[in-house]
């Protein structure tokens, strides 16, 4: 589905990789959606898990970009010179704007990540996807904004994909 076909009052979970397109400016969509959040015309929830991957995301392409190293293996590039990651505050300064987005972030319990098993036996959907659902779930929001291909195995969920991106 659309992103625009989500009616207003309407709720929905955002997954990682939709902060990062709107972050790194990859799309508009993505942006209004979260602009969308922001203004109060729907409710937008993320758990503390997908915060975290949306941190480390951009912590890796901040170092790129800052050509604090090259592409490939960023992480381990990074964990050899801790200094370098010193010298990263964007990342940061980033992830501090999606509360003020009104993304509401929700824990992740014990619970909620015996429930994703559910998901990740039924459909293989892997560990961070599945607990995604199963907190969306819990909370009873069957909508979800993501760009990966694996959600729209879930058949009880609408999934949202933004069009101005092309895997």
């Amino acid at each position: 589905m659309k992103f625009n076909q989500l009616r207003s009052g309407s709720q929905i979970f955002i997954d990682a990789n939709i902060f990062i397109y709107h972050f790194s400016g990859t799309s508009e969509e993505c942006s209004q959606l979260l602009k969308r959040c922001e203004d109060g015309e729907i409710a937008g929830f993320t758990t503390v898990h997908i915060l975290l991957e949306v941190m480390h995301r951009l912590m890796m392409l901040e170092a790129v970009s800052k050509k604090l190293v090259s592409p490939g293996n960023i992480a381990k590039k990074l964990k050899e010179k801790p200094e370098l990651i010193k010298n990263l505050n964007d990342y940061s300064s980033l992830a501090l704007k999606i509360p003020a987005m009104q993304i509401n972030i929700l824990p992740i319990t014990q619970e909620l990540c015996y429930d994703a098993i559910f998901f990740q036996k039924k459909y293989g959907i892997m560990t961070n996807d599945s607990l995604l659902l199963a907190s969306a779930k819990s909370n009873r929001c069957f909508n979800i904004a993501s760009n990966d291909l694996d959600f729209f195995r879930i058949q009880q969920f609408n999934i949202y994909k933004p069009d101005d991106i092309v895997l």
